[in-house]
């Protein structure tokens, strides 16, 4: 389990974002009872370290593709002011042979993000792919 990180929902950054993806919803705007939008807490990436995050140091990421995310939320995205802790860890690793030869490596990330009182408001799944060889690469 990597370490916790802290990552504070902030109007600027939620408004930001939801510009970047093209979201008009008032709720991610206004700055009364704003909320963020559901693929927001993928912006932790900005706010996580090396020692924060679950992914393996040693993966050439030459090789890795994105292949699934998931968000859940027990009660509704986070709201703006919230300050979040974060914790990713490593929940799966599977290797499947590929139809091409080689190898696929599937992660499955879990990021658990809680808040100030440590009740759970956000989990966020995400599985990566590495190849055997680069992608793009020749044959």
């Amino acid at each position: 389990m990597a370490e916790p990180f802290e990552m504070r929902i902030e109007l600027g950054k939620v408004r930001e974002f939801a510009r970047a993806t093209g979201s008009r919803h008032p709720e991610h705007t206004n700055a009364e009872g704003a909320v963020s939008p559901a693929t927001f807490l993928m912006s932790s990436a900005f706010w996580q370290t090396a020692a924060s995050s679950a992914w393996p140091r040693d993966r050439d990421m030459r090789r890795v593709l994105h292949a699934e995310q998931e968000f859940s939320f027990p009660k509704g995205p986070p709201g703006v002011g919230a300050v979040l802790t974060g914790q990713s860890r490593i929940a799966d690793t599977v290797t499947k042979a590929g139809r091409r030869g080689g190898e696929l490596v599937f992660t499955t990330l879990v990021t658990e993000y809680r808040d100030e009182s440590g009740e759970l408001v956000a989990e966020v799944r995400q599985t990566l792919v590495e190849t055997s060889k680069a992608t793009g690469a020749d044959k």
